[in-house]
Formats: C-alpha cells, sequence, structure tokens
C-alpha cells in the first residue's frame, strides 16, 4: 500500500487538501480528529493527560485550549504531552490501515498536521503540502474566531516553516488559485503515484 503523507501549516488549505483526496476515492486518516476522539470523555488519553496536565480536564475531557496553554512556549511540556498521544494515535492508524487494506485501498493519506515535526515523514513514501503565500495564511487564520496575532505566532513559532517544509517535499498542492487548480493537482499526485515510473524517490523526506 502506498502512503502519503499530508502536511501543512495553519491556514495554509491541508483539511481542504485532505478533502480532495477523499473526493477522489483514497482514505484519509485525520490525525486531529483522531486525537479529538482520545480527548473526549471516555477516550484514552483523558486519564494520562490529567495525570500530567491536572489543569487541562473539564467535564471528563480534555480542554483543548487549557492545555494549548499549558503546553505552549514550554518544549519539555510538549515533549511530555507527545509521548501520551503519539502512540495512542499510532494505534489508531493500525486500525485504518487494517480497514482500508480491507477495502482494497492501494494508497492512504495520513494528514498529520506535525509531520515533519514529529519524524513522521520517514514512514510515507511521499509527502504532499498545502502551501499558500504568508499573507493568505494570516488573512484566513486572522478570520477564525478568537484568533489573535500573537496567537498566530505562538502556533507558527511551534510549525517548521512553510518553505522549508515546502523544500522537503515531494509534492506542493498550491491552495492560493482555486479549488478547481487545488483539485488538478490532486488528481495528477494520485496518477504520478500510482505510476512506478513516475513516483518519486522516498528518500528525499530525510534529508
Amino acid at each position: 500500500m502506498i502512503l502519503i503523507g499530508l502536511t501543512g501549516s495553519i491556514g495554509m488549505g491541508k483539511s481542504t487538501t485532505a478533502a480532495m483526496f477523499r473526493e477522489a476515492g483514497v482514505p484519509v486518516y485525520d490525525a486531529d480528529a483522531a486525537v479529538h476522539d482520545l480527548y473526549d470523555q471516555g477516550g484514552a488519553a483523558v486519564g494520562p493527560v490529567g495525570e500530567a496536565f491536572p489543569g487541562a480536564i473539564r467535564d471528563g475531557r480534555v480542554d483543548r485550549e487549557a492545555l494549548r496553554q499549558a503546553v505552549l512556549g514550554n518544549p519539555e511540556a510538549l515533549k511530555r504531552l507527545n509521548a501520551i498521544v503519539h502512540p495512542l494515535v499510532g494505534r489508531d492508524r493500525v486500525g485504518f490501515f487494517a480497514k482500508a487494506e480491507a477495502e482494497g485501498a492501494d494508497m492512504v493519506v495520513l494528514d498529520i498536521p506535525l509531520l515533519f515535526e514529529t519524524g513522521g515523514h520517514a514512514n510515507v513514501d511521499a509527502v504532499v503540502v498545502a502551501s499558500a503565500p504568508a499573507q493568505m495564511q494570516r488573512d484566513r487564520v486572522l478570520a477564525r474566531p478568537g484568533m489573535t496575532p500573537e496567537r498566530l505566532d505562538a502556533i507558527l513559532a511551534q510549525q517548521l516553516a512553510d518553505v522549508e517544509k515546502r523544500t522537503r517535499a515531494h509534492f506542493v498542492v498550491d491552495t492560493s488559485r482555486g479549488l478547481e487548480p487545488a483539485r488538478e493537482q490532486v488528481a495528477e499526485i494520485i496518477a504520478v503515484m500510482r505510476d512506478p515510473q513516475r513516483r518519486p524517490a522516498r528518500d528525499r523526506t530525510t534529508d
């Protein structure tokens, strides 16, 4: 099975790009959605996160904003959180792979916001980065309810710079030109990955 890693900084159109892969019939694993389930009532992460960050639990679930505040600007706290969450997400992903394989999928997309930051790029056959000009990114994000320039800058500080992601990617989907051009780019990526003669070398992302 061909594994495609999809990533992109906040506001770059990654979720829209993931939806386009789904529309094309490629199963997509949404890491954010998996974490949301783990953080919800009864989720496997609630207990261990509560032990590590007691103030982050509200009504039996993880309060994502409180947790964000607890790890923001604190690399050690973020490392502690990742050590809890990543193994749980990994187990969930195994189930996704089994289901996709049983349904006859020849490729899947792993939608992972921090793909490079967590080293996940080393485990996929190709990396796709959703990207747009920096000003468009800021305009998109600052239009979200409750978002401020300071909060956006803090989020970006935890993410690999877009220029670095684009440099290390096998494919870049430019989301600044509208939905149809982006959809065409996604279709071409799928076609290339299914063609052994055109498929890029996997080790590009391990630099």
